[in-house]
C-alpha cells in the first residue's frame, strides 16, 4: 500500500497515511481536530545517462560569425583576374 501525506486544514500538521490508492483519509488532525488534507509531492526525477542534456545530440565544432580561414575573403582580388600592366617605373 502507498504512503500518503496529508496536511491539517488549520494548524499545518503533517502526518503520513498508508492507505489503499482509492481510499481517502478522514481521521481528523490529532493535534487540533481539524480536516486534514492531502499533500501532493512531486516525484524525484534523477537523469542519467547520455541524451538528457541539450549538448549530447550537438556536434562537436561550433558556429561562429567569424569567416573560415579558408574561405576566399570578399576584398581580396581573385587570384584568376589579369594583372596590371607595368610601366617599368619604379616607385622611387
Amino acid at each position: 500500500m502507498p504512503l500518503y501525506d496529508y496536511k491539517c486544514t488549520k494548524c499545518g500538521t503533517v502526518r503520513e497515511v498508508r492507505h489503499g490508492f482509492n481510499e481517502t483519509n478522514t481521521e481528523p488532525c490529532a493535534a487540533c481536530g481539524a480536516a486534514m488534507a492531502r499533500v501532493f509531492n512531486p516525484a524525484p526525477i534523477v537523469f542519467k545517462g547520455s541524451g538528457f542534456y541539450k549538448t549530447d545530440s550537438r556536434p562537436s565544432e561550433k558556429k561562429s560569425d567569424a569567416p573560415k580561414a579558408d574561405a576566399p575573403k570578399a576584398d581580396a582580388p581573385k587570384s584568376d583576374a589579369p594583372k596590371p600592366a607595368s610601366t617599368g617605373e619604379s616607385a622611387a
